[in-house]
């Protein structure tokens, strides 16, 4: 009997020790209790995407710019905590649907992945703005469809002079394709890397150019003395005058932009059916080097020379692939080799490979 009359007045006790506390700091009870209609309302899909749209680089907005869009069209007025993972499933078979149809189209699977991606781009920024829940996340209970194999290969030297050849006796500006291609041959960097190049990033002194690419990555590339000459006089000529504007521009000193090279390969497939059949793009350009590279003066080599992180080589090869790694300097010697011209930061070894 005593046991039972202890607890409730135990109990009593302590509810009235907590509310002293609670009196204490200043804080009413009644503060604690948060109804469901008074919590803050998780904001709609228009709302949110232009914030996440903000806080995004440039470049993932402009890929997953085109799929917000999308979401803001069919769900603008939808809570981002509406959605199920099986409605998201339904838009990206939509998305791989409604896939511009290209040369190279793989029957819109980039589409669909693209489309989960963005959607768990926006979700990972609403879960780190405590919006929802990680384990409420819709997307991330989402798979990506499998990716295939890429059908990109290196270029033959027959291939690659084919397409120097059409690029540079054809077209309303030679000069600057024949550049282009030069600089991507040279360098093996992607599309972005050529766009965002500013006078500032040439040094024409120890012949390096600084390429700032996706996942905002950047690096001092080598190039050839040849190269070098060639990007000074290009943005003499056209009016790069702006230490911190784009370097590549047209005659009338307007900058060139993704259209350019659209317009590039699009001109050489119709002299070289082969280019328009394979879906031949500036990104094989990139295999092709690299391959050459990777063959003739091994991968630590093709890895610095592409730009890419030695974080997964280590996955792979273990502690050793951090004291194996190639420097600017292997990266010159295999450019020196590829380009047949002599580099400031090329050691002069006997017997090293070139290129006939």
């Amino acid at each position: 009997m005593d046991g039972k009359v202890t607890q409730p007045r135990q109990a009593s006790e302590d509810l009235q020790a907590v509310r002293l506390l609670l009196e204490r700091l200043g804080i009413d009870p009644s503060d604690l209790v948060c109804l469901p209609e008074q919590r803050d309302p998780v904001p709609t899909f228009a709302v949110y995407i232009p914030i996440v749209a903000g806080a995004v680089s440039a470049g993932t907005r402009r890929t997953y710019g085109p799929y917000w869009n999308q979401l803001q069209t069919r769900w603008g007025s939808r809570g981002i905590d509406e959605p199920s993972p099986s409605e998201i499933k339904q838009l990206a078979e939509h998305a791989k649907a409604s896939a511009v149809v290209r040369s190279n189209s793989r029957g819109g699977r980039g589409a669909a992945e693209n489309f989960i991606a963005a959607l768990r781009c926006l979700y990972r920024h609403a879960e780190d703005d405590r919006l929802i829940k990680p384990e409420d996340n819709p997307a991330a209970r989402v798979s990506k469809p499998h990716r295939l194999a890429s059908p990109r290969r290196a270029l033959t030297a027959q291939e690659l002079t084919e397409i120097n050849e059409i690029t540079a006796s054809t077209g309303n500006d030679p000069e600057l394709d024949s550049l282009l291609l030069r600089l991507h041959t040279e360098t093996a960097c992607r599309r972005g890397g050529a766009l965002n190049l500013r006078p500032r990033d040439l040094d024409r002194h120890q012949c390096l150019v600084y390429l700032r690419e996706k996942g905002d990555t950047t690096r001092w590339q080598p190039v050839s003395p040849s190269l070098m000459a060639h990007l000074m006089a290009h943005g003499n000529s056209r009016g790069a005058i702006d230490p911190n504007g784009q370097l590549l521009r047209y005659r009338n000193s307007v900058r060139i932009t993704r259209r350019r090279y659209d317009y590039l390969w699009n001109r050489v497939g119709k002299h070289l059916p082969w280019v328009a059949t394979q879906g031949i793009s500036t990104h094989w350009i990139r295999h092709t080097t690299l391959t050459w590279v990777e063959r003739s003066h091994g991968y630590a080599t093709a890895q610095a020379f592409a730009g890419h992180s030695s974080a997964a080589t280590m996955n792979i090869a273990g502690t050793t692939a951090t004291y194996v790694k190639a420097s600017i300097h292997d990266v010159a010697l295999a450019l020196s080799a590829l380009t047949n011209e002599s580099h400031p930061l090329a050691p002069q070894t006997a017997g090293s490979p070139r290129l006939p």
